[in-house]
């Protein structure tokens, strides 16, 4: 499959039910999480009289932590039943949440809306296994790279458009109508497009399900380790999710305290992002020309290091306003183009880093084992978002700026590089 053949598998029923599906749901991810974050930032903070910030940084580890926890049961479930019945399943529920949901940000109950997000982070838990599980029984081995680069940018930009319209909805007259209306029609969509979804039969129906989840994690983290080519590319995969966290929460730091603008900018900066990531995700299908490999990741790996570098270089050069600027006014300084040069070209890196060991896992991974394999990625993707959380306030409390801790996420990289060499070797 080529390049410009990449976009067929948007014709194919195999294939475009399913994106459209993960497409809308991590859209709604994030525009339910970005409202009830703006909503308790200039709110209901207030209204309840709570610390906004150490609240919001309670809501962001209340939907992550369903990923740890039921991550490793639902890769179980994955593998032992049809993964398309399941996903109408969690399609419902997802509908009956935003019900909820809606009556909630009705009525601004903000410790409801908490225990709800929570719900739709447990709903994550259990749809995250299977839209990368169920590539292989839909695709071909060569349409896995292009079939990974398409999920990949989709996820991203969803990411972005929800996040954005989360903050601009929520907060205008009649917001909780908007919103409202937003995360229902939004879910009952995904509901509608998994119908068109094909049956995805269980690759191993006779699976003794463990409901303790404490010792289903460990066992499949444990059993996930046996191939080296996979653990070391899920490994690969979280390293890629901790750069990315940090990057994501220091944007609006990086453009207050270091480039002196607004929030405008941090917008922008979030959108040069997720567009970077997806451009390099669409990109690796014709470096790779449909090939499951890795040759060209630890190149990638060292892109992101040499960008890193590069965008702390230029930031010495961004003129100190007297008062923050907008978008305007920032893209007319010369150093401001050099700032959102490096950022394109290291996420453009990192979408070609990472696309490549999400299909290297896909392809390595006995198809029997296929969903607990990404169960066990959930898992590590999310002890990395935890980790990078843990990595910025650490930097912050020893006085280090923002630039300092991008600083130090490049030299970690380049040991990250050296790293990823191995990958191509275990999976010869």
């Amino acid at each position: 499959m080529n390049y410009s053949s990449q976009f067929r598998l948007l014709k194919k029923r195999s294939f475009l039910p399913m994106f459209i599906t993960q497409f809308l749901a991590a859209f709604n991810d994030n525009l339910f999480k970005n409202a009830l974050v703006i909503l308790i930032t200039y709110r209901l903070a207030d209204e309840y009289g709570v610390n906004g910030q150490v609240l919001i940084t309670a809501v962001a580890g209340m939907f992550v932590l369903p990923m740890i926890i039921f991550s490793a049961f639902a890769g179980q479930l994955a593998d032992k039943y049809d993964k398309t019945i399941l996903i109408k399943i969690i399609k419902i529920a997802e509908i009956v949440i935003m019900i909820f949901a809606s009556i909630a940000f009705s009525y601004n109950k903000m410790w409801w809306l908490i225990i709800l997000l929570f719900c739709m982070g447990t709903h994550s838990a259990f749809f995250g296994p299977i839209k990368y599980s169920i590539l292989p029984q839909h695709l071909n081995e060569n349409e896995l790279v292009a079939g990974n680069g398409l999920v990949s940018a989709g996820t991203f930009i969803s990411i972005l458009l929800g996040t954005i319209a989360g903050g601009l909805l929520v907060l205008r007259e009649s917001g909780h109508v908007f919103i409202s209306a937003a995360i229902l029609s939004t879910a009952l969509l995904g509901w509608i497009a998994c119908l068109f979804i094909p049956p995805a039969p269980s690759s191993q129906p006779e699976l003794k399900l463990d409901w303790n989840i404490f010792s289903a994690t460990w066992q499949i983290v444990k059993n996930t380790k046996k191939n080296k080519a996979v653990f070391r590319s899920i490994l690969g995969i979280s390293w890629f999710w901790f750069v990315g966290a940090v990057f994501l929460a220091q944007c609006p730091n990086f453009a207050k305290n270091i480039v002196g603008a607004n929030e405008q900018v941090s917008t922008l900066f979030i959108v040069i992002f997720s567009v970077g990531v997806g451009l390099g995700s669409m990109l690796c299908n014709r470096f790779l020309k449909g090939e499951v490999s890795t040759r060209f990741v630890p190149l990638a790996c060292l892109g992101m290091s040499l960008s890193i570098f590069a965008l702390a270089f230029v930031c010495r050069f961004v003129p100190h306003y007297p008062v923050l600027v907008g978008v305007v006014d920032f893209v007319k300084a010369p150093a401001a183009c050099a700032v959102m040069g490096m950022l394109l070209l290291m996420t453009l890196c990192g979408g070609l880093y990472n696309v490549p060991m999400y299909a290297l896992m896909q392809d390595k991974t006995p198809k029997a084992e296929m969903a607990r394999a990404v169960a066990c990625l959930n898992v590590t993707d999310s002890f990395g978002m935890v980790l990078s959380a843990a990595f910025s306030m650490i930097l912050l409390a020893c006085s280090a700026t923002v630039v300092h801790i991008y600083i130090c996420l490049g030299i970690a990289n380049l040991g990250v590089a050296l790293f990823v060499r191995k990958i191509e070797k275990a999976e010869k």
